[in-house]
């Protein structure tokens, strides 16, 4: 090598550090670690928030099957919380951080749990025979606890080794992630790291960077996929601006929202009409399940789920509850009420719903697993292939140096690492601890079914469900961070499937075991999603990912013992199922478990299920593997989402219309609502409008709880 290009590589080398340094002066990221964030004022914050999901999400998870992590509604109220008091000015963004990872952690613990899905299939729907032990099965508030702690740690461990690849290593984008980190940054002023600054920064460390710049001044002529990546480190060293809020006009308009949502709360108590208003005439209100309910809360959901998907939702209410419903009635395939899970309309719809969302989460999940398997496979070999080729150059370089700068060129040795997280050791979580938690937890949830349920779950059975958790959380992880969706229905369904096959059918209990060993899997996905998403948004605030992980795990423990509270709570006060709890995703839970079990279908439901299901399938390999590029990919929106058509099924119509609404309402604020506004402000203010209005309706759920254990007369 030349003695110009070995000064070259040098003077490179220091100008990069020195700037590396400027920018680290200039942004204070680094030393967002040492600000206090795991501080009991931020816990306390944290329990509360996500107490008000908690309750939010057990409302609209019994009725609808729906919950949601609400990262962005907890880092609101978190910031809200705290700036009207005296501590405003000492509220840090990284500690916002840490208040909406406790808030989440709380508020998702009724589907973690399977609260809101399984615990109700196993209570409500499964049968005595189907028990294996000749009688059904209550779980008692102690029960309900172990239940829930077996179910909700090693999910946790699971994720935290994760973070370096997909986070540090791929940065995928987890869009909920980053728009939480977008929100925080807004709120309080700050500034969010740049993944740009993040990507350079971390390969000016790595003589292979230096080696591709080098060659771009030396007009040496290489093939690099990623050459666009390989700017002047000076010249991405921006950051992402964003203006102070006007934290009074958010906080008012939260405030108002909220009363309004909490107002039709009550109102629809007292009248309950106002749940189902007959807008499509008495005869189908009646026959048909086809009214609205003009609920605040759906509204909002429809806006935070956009027009597309409510619009999918939609045409599965029509096609379920206006055409196949109503023919297998017609047909006599479904004699009984519309709304009967059993004999009616909406328990044969209720196969073609499951068959339809299986089809589509299956094929997508199989599409994004190959595709996150096949790009990992690749990375690894662009990785080895670099490796070598850095090899070869530092040789080259010792070997042609004069001698001047041997220390210099041995620092460029093939023991960089271009991934290498900026992160200092003290604030990850250890290796040991990792592999502890993940022994304990996976032992703990073992031994609480084992006590639960005795000798009626065998012990191979709740392994292999803690081994396929963990292999779906990692899956479930790389969907999630390439498309902002925890395929979680499906890999749950998939595990049932799988069990359905490691089960003998001899076995008296095994829809009971079908059932536990299913929600075993999918809780390990759903936290270890969750987590990721809070890691993200950490990564790029600046905040501790061990403070995070202690986030994570004060919030879990917290929310095991409230979520059984409160679902025994709901059970006291209603007679579920009901006309306003009908439960939905139970119903899927145990129809799944006796499908793939060998149980028998109402008549006529396996064809129409095979032939949706198909179709449905082909749809969603369509929307998962068209090319970008290809001049029919803008045209794919048009091709309805299998699960969203499946929620649509299941659900009655007066909820999805709602939803609908909600959705017009989001269309119509991003693209003629205060255009004025940058998009991300404009978003930000649609975000603060449907958070009242979800968080209204959900907190006040517990007053009219109380109203109904008090018995107070409807009008």
């Amino acid at each position: 090598m030349s003695e110009g290009r070995t000064e070259f590589v040098s003077s490179e080398r220091e100008r990069l550090k020195q700037a590396e340094e400027a920018a680290k002066q200039k942004i204070g990221w680094n030393n967002k670690l040492e600000i206090p964030q795991v501080t009991w004022r931020a816990t306390a914050a944290g329990l509360v928030v996500g107490t008000v999901v908690l309750i939010s999400n057990f409302q609209f998870g019994l009725q609808t099957g729906w919950v949601s992590m609400m990262s962005l509604p907890s880092a609101l109220l978190g910031y809200i919380c705290f700036r009207v008091t005296p501590w405003g000015k000492s509220f840090s963004d990284v500690e916002n951080v840490y208040v909406q990872s406790v808030s989440v952690a709380v508020g998702t613990g009724p589907l973690a749990y399977g609260l809101v899905g399984i615990v109700p299939a196993i209570e409500k729907f499964l049968t005595a025979d189907e028990t294996g032990t000749g009688s059904a099965i209550r779980l008692s508030t102690g029960q309900l606890i172990l239940w829930s702690l077996g179910l909700a740690l090693f999910g946790v461990f699971f994720a935290v080794p994760l973070r370096k690849q997909v986070i540090v290593k791929e940065r995928l984008p987890f869009p909920s992630g980053s728009a939480t980190a977008v929100l925080i940054s807004v709120l309080h002023g700050t500034k969010i790291r740049n993944e740009e600054f993040i990507i350079n920064e971390e390969r000016s460390k790595d003589p292979n960077y230096m080696l591709n710049n080098l060659e771009e001044h030396t007009g040496d002529s290489r093939s690099d996929s990623n050459n666009s990546e390989n700017n002047s480190f000076s010249e991405t060293l921006t950051l992402m601006p964003h203006q102070r809020t006007d934290t009074i006009s958010h906080s008012a308009n939260l405030l108002y929202t909220f009363l309004v949502s909490s107002f039709y709360t009550i109102m629809a108590y007292f009248f309950p009409i106002l749940r189902n208003l007959p807008i499509f005439g008495t005869y189908l209100s009646s026959e048909y399940k086809w009214n609205i309910q003009p609920s605040p809360a759906y509204i909002g959901q429809g806006i935070i789920m956009g027009l597309p998907t409510v619009s999918y939702m939609v045409f599965g209410s029509v096609l379920g509850w206006g055409v196949l419903a109503p023919f297998a009635k017609y047909m006599n395939w479904a004699p009984g009420d519309i709304s009967d899970y059993q004999k009616g309309g909406q328990g044969w719809v209720l196969w073609v719903s499951l068959s339809i969302m299986i089809s589509d989460s299956l094929v997508s999940f199989l599409t994004i697993s190959i595709k996150s398997i096949t790009g990992l496979l690749n990375e690894m070999k662009r990785a080895r292939k670099q490796a070598r080729e850095v090899s070869e150059v530092s040789e080259s370089l010792l070997l042609h140096d004069d001698g001047t700068n041997s220390s210099d060129n041995a620092s460029l040795s093939i023991g960089s690492d271009i991934y290498k997280d900026v992160v200092p050791e003290k604030h990850m979580i250890s290796t040991r601890v990792v592999v502890m938690g993940v022994i304990a937890s996976s032992l703990l949830c073992v031994a609480c079914m084992r006590i639960i349920f005795n000798n009626i779950v065998p012990y191979y059975s709740m392994f292999i469900g803690v081994i396929l958790a963990l292999f779906f959380s990692i899956l479930g992880v790389r969907a999630l961070g390439e498309t902002d969706l925890n395929p979680v229905s499906g890999i749950g369904k998939l595990s049932q499937f799988i069990f359905a096959l490691v089960i003998p059918a001899s076995n008296p209990s095994r829809v009971l075991i079908n059932v536990i060993a299913g929600g075993i899997a999918e809780a390990g996905a759903q936290q270890a999603g969750d987590l990721m998403q809070d890691l993200k948004a950490g990564n790029l605030l600046g905040a501790s990912p061990k403070a995070q992980f202690k986030a994570q795990l004060i919030g879990t423990i917290y929310s095991v013992f409230v979520s059984s509270i409160m679902y025994k709570v709901y059970n006291a006060v209603y007679d579920i199922p009901n006309e306003n709890y009908r439960i939905p995703t139970a119903a899927i839970w145990i129809d799944c478990a006796r499908l793939v079990t060998g149980e028998g279908l109402p008549p006529k439901a396996l064809q129409f299920s095979l032939i949706l299901g198909a179709l449905f399938g082909a749809v969603s390999f369509l929307k998962n593997n068209l090319s970008k590029s290809s001049k029919y990919h803008d045209y794919l929106v048009y091709l309805p989402n299998g699960v969203a058509v499946g929620v649509g099924m299941y659900n009655t119509p007066n909820i999805t219309l709602a939803r609908f609404i909600g959705g017009l309402i989001a269309y119509w604020w991003m693209t003629n609502k205060h255009t004025h506004l940058p998009p991300s402000d404009n978003k930000t203010n649609m975000i603060i409008f449907s958070s009242g209005l979800v968080l209204g309706e959900g907190l006040l759920s517990a007053f009219t709880m109380l109203l109904t254990s008090l018995n107070v007369k409807h009008f």
